[in-house]
């Protein structure tokens, strides 16, 4: 099946005005340029991570290293994109029976947006240093982005991504996907009741 980037778009859920640094549990997908396959190869649902997707990986570990705020969920790395889940936390309760956290790390509070860019230029410097291409564009801009209601829907965005290996066949961002998933489904109704959809920008394969 040829990929139609119009026909394949997901839509991102924001509420208008939703301000992004809050507490809360985000869930977020980032696509690499041109939907190419650089991060590694699906072999019978199970994903193997070429050493740039070791890199993208050990990226987001990383990330509350340089983000106190914040806590990291479900996450997973597939051949052209990676979809999980950050909390942002409250630096005095911790929020979500999450702990809080420490005062020496809970400075500068940085939007999920904020985030997500660090990750890239994290990851995509570091892909360019073991490769020797400065400056090489790698990952698609922009990205997309869901506020997780409760737990009901958090646990149903973990399934979804601790499945996406085994269900690549059916994945959007497979160019070749056959079938649907009906995760796209449940996640177009999350943008009824109060939630703005919008186009999220240039998070699949050939879209520019």
């Amino acid at each position: 099946m040829i990929y139609g980037p119009q026909k394949h778009r997901r839509r991102s859920i924001r509420l208008p005005g939703y301000d992004y640094s809050l507490p809360g549990a985000y869930f977020v997908t980032a696509c690499i340029r041109k939907g190419e396959p650089l991060l590694g190869k699906i072999t019978n649902g199970v994903m193997a991570m070429n050493p740039f997707g070791q890199v993208v990986r050990q990226t987001w570990d990383q990330l509350p290293n340089h983000y106190g705020h914040i806590r990291l969920d479900c996450f997973a790395v597939m051949p052209n994109h990676v979809p999980g889940i950050i909390f942002v936390v409250d630096t005095n309760t911790g929020g979500a029976g999450l702990k809080p956290v420490p005062t020496d790390k809970a400075t500068d509070r940085h939007a999920i947006s904020e985030i997500i860019r660090g990750f890239k230029t994290f990851s995509a410097r570091r892909r360019n240093q073991l490769r020797r291409t400065p400056d090489q564009s790698v990952w698609q801009r922009n990205y997309f982005e869901h506020v997780v209601r409760d737990e009901s829907a958090r646990n149903r965005i973990r399934e979804y991504i601790l499945r996406n290996p085994s269900n690549w066949a059916r994945d959007r961002e497979n160019p070749y996907r056959q079938g649907r998933d009906d995760f796209d489904q449940w996640l177009a109704q999350q943008g009824k009741g109060g939630f703005e959809t919008r186009p999220y920008g240039n998070c699949g394969p050939c879209r520019k």
